[in-house]
């Protein structure tokens, strides 16, 4: 089973409740403007307490990638990749994600956000994860 994230953090709560309605959001500081990624509540740039989550377009670019040929967690069954994506409305912001098998994969291609549901029965959370665009 794939393992299951902490939804309730403080600092990223956000990102999980965007993901639970099939949105990607990022923290960015209301003052300056600065994405805050990793998500922090207040900004690491012009020390603002003022930040706010933001839905951003569920697209990106592929930033590097590898091929995982071996187990090495549970819940993840070989072969995969795991992707790096740099958001589209937000450059500079990454986030990691995994396709089953050994996909036909070049850095730069275009990618798509979709929204995983995993968890046990009553308990799922959706999960962003990528794939690539068509």
């Amino acid at each position: 089973m794939t393992p299951v994230p902490r939804t309730t953090d403080h600092d990223t709560g956000g990102h999980w409740a965007a993901a639970a309605d099939g949105e990607l959001a990022i923290r960015a500081c209301a003052a300056c403007g600065l994405v805050l990624h990793l998500p922090k509540a207040y900004c690491h740039g012009c020390g603002s307490w003022d930040t706010a989550w933001r839905a951003v377009a569920p697209t990106g670019t592929l930033w590097s990638y590898t091929i995982t040929e071996r187990e090495l967690r549970a819940g993840f069954d070989p072969p995969y990749a795991v992707v790096v994506v740099e958001l589209d409305e937000a450059p500079g912001t990454r986030l990691v994600g995994h396709l089953p098998g050994r996909p036909e994969l070049r850095i730069g291609m275009a990618m798509r956000a979709r929204f995983d549901r995993v968890g046990p029965a009553g308990a799922e959370v959706r999960l962003p994860n990528w794939e690539v665009a068509r």
